[in-house]
């Protein structure tokens, strides 16, 4: 698969979000930004990092056909709250 593929698959299954794919060989990089990763930027360390792994499964189930086919061997997810991504110079 293309990073422009992967990042077909999330777009698709998550209307709305800012998606960039980069990788090859199977191995790629997920930059997500998504209203729907609230608690992303909670003051609360356990909130956080259950956002993050609610986010991370998120993500990975628009593309679990492609991991179960082996299409896809590695996902790396870096998701975002859209205040995240702008008040770290994100495009």
């Amino acid at each position: 698969m293309s990073p422009e593929q992967v990042q077909e698959l999330i777009s698709r299954n998550m209307p709305g979000a800012q998606v960039r794919v980069t990788g090859g060989d199977g191995k790629f990089e997920a930059t997500v930004v998504s209203d729907e990763f609230e608690g992303l930027d909670s003051d609360n360390v356990r909130a956080r990092l259950q956002a993050r792994m609610k986010a991370e499964q998120q993500v990975y189930a628009t593309v679990s056909a492609e991991i179960a086919s082996g299409a896809v061997h590695a996902l790396t997810i870096r998701p975002f709250t859209p205040a995240q991504w702008q008040a770290q110079g994100g495009a």
